[in-house]
């Protein structure tokens, strides 16, 4: 048997995370900075080398390396690099909120963020069924880690545990049924399993049942109703710094996810997954909108936001393929993407004002906790406004951009009860954004005391709110990038 050695290049944004989350693991341990200032450097200088070597190493065509095990293409690279964006926004809004809690200023959060990064880079570039688990518990593992890195914290400890037990349950469902699926059609290989069902070499009943469980898995990972059951607590229990990664960046990935296993390697069985994936939407955009209605608490607020938002994707997601017409597919799977990007962009901002309140023994995790700031800080009470708003889907937000792509690739597609549902939920979800806004601005203050930020983190919240304001009005141009990239790695 000949051996044919793997294109490292493409996979050297990966080689190059790894290497360099092992070097700094290494060098933070002679490091006798409190605040880690030279691991928190190192860490961004790398996010940003990641940058410059998927830039660099991008050709636009659809490669494939490690025995077919890895795919790089656009729609991958564009990915990585929000990933790679998302993680730099996030470490720079995290740092003060870490230095003020000694029990978390350690370079074990920077590695863990690191290796979690590359299981999200996995996790996109995944071409085989191996390499998607891989992926996925390289990240869950690294999640669980940081939930519970807060260690004199029960709720912290807590979350870790039930995130922990829910997470291996919806591992072994993935494992299950990619074992159905290849005992189905004889390969673990995505764009394999993809030619043996257009050809009909697969026995459709063990395909389906292995469906099933593998829409479950990648389910729970997304967290829709009814695998959402970890993430109210978890969002709660975890430091807020963590919240933040987690509502944010494996969002992104999970996407890909859906869209490697399912688009490429399961289109024959659009039906099915749609109308699963079409469940799961509606339930997760009612359970989600009116159980945030009750909450008190801002971060469980914004875990069932987070739910309702994510079925909202899905609407994308469900309406590509029609009566068998692949012709939907661009605009909607497109509509999804977009959808993804910019919920991330505005779920960093959200965290990041929660974090800016936060202090010393105070979370800050209270919708009370906003009473009045408008009188605190006038500028970063806007900040947080605009994106309240975005959530709501307010115009001229990219909230609203989003939702209304979305909204039209359902429209498109023929299901108008799915669209009114859609809109019907939005403004279920408007009450309990807008309640934020009122207590921001309409409260008296509990607290007289100036909000204070580090100026890469005033530049780097302005812009941004400055970005969640121009993609609503100018959205053309990411829209055009995110059709772009999936035309070019998703044959539509």
């Amino acid at each position: 048997m000949q051996f044919l050695p793997p294109d490292l290049r493409l996979a050297s944004a990966e080689i190059f995370v790894a290497a360099m989350a092992c070097l700094i693991m290494l060098a933070d341990l002679f490091v006798r900075d409190k605040k880690r200032t030279a691991t928190f450097v190192l860490t961004q200088l790398t996010l940003l080398g990641a940058i410059v070597v998927t830039f660099y190493t991008s050709s636009g065509n659809v490669l494939y390396t490690f025995s077919n095990m890895y795919v790089g293409d656009l729609m991958g690279d564009m990915l990585k690099l929000a990933l790679y964006l998302t993680v730099i926004v996030i470490l720079f809004y995290s740092r003060g909120y870490i230095n003020d809690r000694p029990q978390m200023a350690r370079g074990e959060f920077y590695t863990l963020t690191l290796f979690a990064t590359l299981g999200m880079m996995v996790m996109v570039s995944a071409n085989h069924f191996l390499t998607v688990f891989i992926g996925i518990e390289l990240l869950s593992l690294s999640l669980y880690a940081l939930v519970a890195i807060n260690r004199d914290s029960v709720a912290a400890t807590e979350a870790a545990m039930k995130y922990f037990v829910l997470g291996s349950l919806a591992s072994g469902l993935l494992l299950y049924g990619m074992s159905m699926i290849y005992g189905a059609t004889g390969s673990l290989e995505i764009s394999g399993i993809a030619e043996r069902t257009f050809s009909g070499q697969f026995s459709r009943t063990a395909f389906v049942f292995g469906l099933v469980f593998l829409v479950a898995g990648i389910a729970f990972k997304l967290g829709v109703v009814p695998f959402h059951m970890w993430i109210p607590d978890v969002y709660h229990g975890a430091p807020t710094a963590v919240t933040l990664f987690i509502a944010s960046a494996p969002k992104i990935a999970a996407f890909a996810i859906v869209i490697r296993v399912l688009v490429n390697g399961m289109l024959i069985a659009f039906q099915d997954w749609q109308a699963m994936l079409l469940v799961l939407s509606v339930l997760s955009m009612a359970v989600g909108n009116f159980a945030a209605i009750a909450q008190t608490n801002l971060k469980r607020m914004l875990a069932y936001s987070a739910i309702s938002h994510m079925g909202f994707m899905l609407l994308g997601m469900v309406s590509g393929v029609v009566g068998g017409d692949p012709g939907y597919a661009l605009s909607a799977y497109s509509s999804a993407m977009f959808y993804v990007v910019t919920y991330v962009l505005t779920t960093a901002g959200t965290f990041g004002i929660i974090m800016l309140l936060a202090r010393v023994g105070f979370e800050a995790d209270e919708i009370s906790d906003f009473a009045g700031l408008n009188k605190r800080s006038p500028w970063f009470a806007g900040m947080m406004m605009m994106m309240m708003f975005s959530l709501a889907g307010i115009p001229f937000f990219v909230g609203f951009f989003a939702k209304f792509s979305v909204i039209q690739a359902v429209v498109a597609a023929g299901n108008i009860w799915l669209a009114i549902a859609a809109v019907f939920f939005s403004l279920v979800g408007a009450y309990y954004y807008l309640r934020v806004v009122k207590v921001m601005y309409f409260d008296a203050p509990s607290s007289t005391e100036r909000i204070e930020a580090t100026m890469d983190v005033k530049v780097l919240m302005s812009a941004n709110g400055l970005a969640v304001a121009l993609l609503g009005i100018f959205p053309n141009a990411l829209m055009t990038f995110c059709m772009f990239g999936l035309s070019r790695s998703i044959g539509l």
